[in-house]
């Protein structure tokens, strides 16, 4: 699985600005409201793809995935949304969880395994990355990296660690820890990476590989395909970076899902469905990769 992951190219990143959408469900032609709380420049590649392949217009509202969960939760049953794309599975789960989407056909679900999708049914996997060690190649060499997530709390790691914990991909992670180890054991480790980062607070994963690959700092966790996106923009020559893999029984080995489902109250179950199981087809896939 790992090779597998490595081998997986960027998603293309944009603003995750939110964005008016006019169009609610109902059209003529079919309009779709897409909430995504994907990187905004995949999920327009997604919906122009789409859009060409159906003829079915889809816009697109843009956020985090939290915000657009709880913005759903509030809606309800009067949400204009036909679609929800979140980022990581707890977003989509906790919009299942209130029966608020419907059940996707077995041909969509099939495209997936089973253990990346919604138990009941309610929402499909649609790309999957892992969390990794990303280091300073300048000042690290891979025998001196820390093996299990814990590690990164060690005191010899002050001023060395860069945090990006604004990021929705570091809440799972803090989420495996705790799972893991309880709720007492995540908090020190958590105040253990605070003091390690010495002040090296980056606002996303962007800025984090960034500071890592020109030696501000020396290490950090994040998703990998962060470093294979930068690889692909400034070229392997200008990467002072790599990444190791947390071993899959340590809790700093997260495999983070992006769910899509359809929304129970959408007036347009069938082109919703449609534009689901375009996601999870061999095309979306493509875009996404």
């Amino acid at each position: 699985m790992r090779k597998a992951l490595a081998r997986i190219a960027p998603l293309i990143l944009a603003a995750g600005l939110l964005t008016g959408c006019g169009g609610i469900s109902g059209s003529a032609n079919g309009t779709l409201t897409l909430y995504s709380g994907q990187h905004l420049q995949t999920s327009q590649a997604l919906a122009s793809a789409f859009e060409r392949q159906s003829g079915i217009k889809v816009n697109i509202r843009s956020a985090d995935e939290a915000t657009l969960a709880n913005q759903l939760l509030v809606e309800g049953s009067r949400s204009p949304a036909d679609v929800f794309l979140a980022g990581n599975s707890p977003a989509i789960e906790a919009v299942a969880a209130k029966g608020m989407l419907a059940t996707l056909p077995a041909s969509t679900l099939a495209k997936v395994p089973k253990a990346d999708s919604s138990p009941t049914g309610a929402w499909v996997g649609v790309s999957a990355r892992v969390a990794v060690l990303a280091y300073s190649k300048d000042k690290l060499s891979p025998e001196k990296l820390p093996t299990t997530i814990l590690g990164l709390a060690d005191p010899k790691w002050r001023g060395k660690l860069g945090l990006a914990p604004t990021e929705s991909d570091f809440k799972p992670i803090v989420t495996s820890v705790e799972r893991t180890y309880g709720h007492t054991a995540a908090l020190k480790w958590l105040e253990g990476l605070k003091a390690n980062s010495g002040g090296h607070i980056y606002p996303d994963n962007e800025a984090l590989i960034a500071a890592i690959n020109r030696g501000a700092v020396e290490l950090g966790v994040l998703n990998q395909y962060y470093w294979y996106r930068m690889a692909e923009e400034v070229g392997r020559t200008g990467m002072h970076s790599a990444l190791a893999y947390f071993h899959d029984a340590d809790p700093g080995y997260v495999l983070a899902i992006s769910g899509a489902g359809v929304l129970a109250s959408s007036k347009q179950q069938a082109n919703a469905k449609r534009f689901v199981a375009f996601l999870v087809s061999s095309e979306g896939q493509s875009i996404i990769a």
